[in-house]
């Protein structure tokens, strides 16, 4: 009778632990977070009745659905409203059909698991009237209609360059400057398509009059309130001044490849590739193989603006990333290009993180569109320019030129993804070599410097 008494209060033993366990496991799920969403900001296929708008995930979370919910009329909806699913994953894209023309939508990215469910911010689009969308028409402006590559000055195609890399417009002058890689020179182009050598030498570092000067591997190019330019010399590592007068200098850095923060000789950069100045003449670097942005004050003191620091003994050139954050949290992978709004907000180009990130007067990082969490967007971005109504145009590498209205629309304007050519006409039609810089005169006419082409492009952007 004792073992079978001691038999029975060992099977009530392990049935108590078994119960135990699950409302245990009952207590974990209960404590399931509500899942983090996040909505794009920019919405693709926008036309009368379509648009398509991408969400995701900030969080790893469990979820068992995922989608947009939105309305004509609720300004925050839920998926009481209408929602459209998608397959449940880290990110999602849908496209809308048989909206209303001239109407206004909200949209929210939302995502549920058994705690709830969590929604975005909201997204608001106002459907256009017609399916007309902006559309570039593409010329060969200047290099040979061939591709033949070369050095010569002339007119349109008489003109012939090798690798053009860099593109800029000097509002002051009204002219291009190009940065025409093999061929180590800086040439500028008037918009009648003339070319004409800035400074061609071979390979080296000098300073003094334009004709004296060495660079190695100029790149971008920048200019401030007065037409002074600013150059990035790659292979220099240092950040050279053009005055209006055809005088070169070194603003900042010493030619070795590294990372000081320090007055004008002692600072070091690693292969800058772009600049960009702001109105109080300050000058703005992508420090590409720092994967950080770097700040030039007039006198050439140079300071670290954003991007994460390696800390003392590491490496800085080893720490490429992908997180938004403050000027010091914040990690790029080789940003390539700057490019500055009315406001004074700093775009970059950050090339292998598929992304054009927003960084804003404290150095603080934000992903304006694209980013890891939606690669196709924006591909592989390696110049961007405004025009005077704030509408974003950006070089896509793999044969793209898009354009971002300061709606937050994006339209692909010329070229296709993946496919490659030396072929002018109209949108999809037009063909691009691994296009590298784009620069906008101030008629509002976009020039690309078509890299393996050996030209420079012309296109003219309408509604159609």
């Amino acid at each position: 009778m004792k073992k079978s008494l001691q038999s029975s209060f060992l099977v009530i033993t392990l049935c108590l632990a078994s119960i135990t366990a699950i409302v245990g496991c009952k207590g974990k799920g209960a404590s399931l977070a509500i899942p983090t969403v996040e909505i794009s900001q920019v919405v693709t296929g926008l036309k009368s009745t379509t648009v398509t708008v991408y969400g995701r995930n900030t969080v790893a979370n469990i979820i068992t659905e995922n989608g947009i919910c939105f309305s004509a009329t609720n300004k925050t909806p839920t998926i009481s409203d209408i929602k459209k699913t998608d397959t449940v994953g880290a990110r999602w894209d849908i496209n809308f059909t048989a909206l209303v023309p001239g109407q206004t939508y909200y949209f929210r990215a939302y995502a549920t698991n058994d705690a709830g469910t969590g929604y975005s911010d909201v997204l608001t689009v106002t459907m256009p009237a017609t399916d007309a969308v902006p559309t570039g028409t593409v010329t060969t402006f200047a290099g040979s209609i061939s591709g033949a590559n070369g050095y010569a000055e002339g007119i349109g195609a008489a003109a012939l360059f090798d690798g053009p890399q860099n593109i800029s417009y000097n509002p002051q002058n009204s002219l291009l400057y190009v940065s025409d890689t093999y061929n180590n020179a800086i040439r500028t182009i008037t918009t009648s398509a003339a070319t004409a050598t800035l400074n061609v030498s071979p390979v080296g570092y000098a300073d003094g009059a334009l004709n004296q000067a060495r660079f190695y591997g100029p790149r971008g190019i920048a200019f401030d309130a007065t037409g002074n330019a600013y150059v990035a010399d790659l292979g220099n590592n240092v950040i050279r001044k053009i005055s209006t007068g055809g005088v070169v200098s070194t603003l900042a850095g010493n030619t070795i490849p590294g990372y000081i923060n320090d007055v004008a000789t002692k600072a070091e950069f690693f292969n800058p590739t772009a600049t960009v100045a702001d109105a109080s003449g300050n000058v703005y670097v992508a420090d590409r193989s720092n994967n950080v942005i770097r700040k030039i004050t007039p006198d050439g003191v140079v300071s670290h603006f954003s991007g994460y620091q390696a800390p003392a003994g590491y490496s800085q050139h080893t720490l490429p990333g992908y997180v938004d954050g403050d000027a010091n949290t914040s990690y790029y992978n080789y940003p390539v290009a700057l490019a500055m709004d009315a406001a004074g907000s700093i775009y970059v180009a950050d090339n292998k993180n598929n992304a054009i990130r927003l960084v804003n007067s404290k150095g603080e990082a934000t992903t304006f569109a694209g980013g890891l969490n939606y690669p196709k967007i924006i591909g592989s971005p390696t110049s961007i320019a405004f025009d005077a109504q704030g509408n974003m145009f950006i070089v896509d590498s793999n044969g793209r030129i898009l354009e971002i209205t300061n709606k937050k629309v994006l339209y692909v304007i010329a070229g296709a993804a993946g496919t490659s050519g030396l072929q002018d006409g109209v949108g999809a039609a037009a063909r691009f070599s691994n296009p590298q810089s784009i620069a906008i005169d101030s008629q509002g006419n976009l020039y690309v410097a078509d890299y393996n082409n050996n030209v420079i492009r012309k296109i003219t952007v309408a509604v159609q």
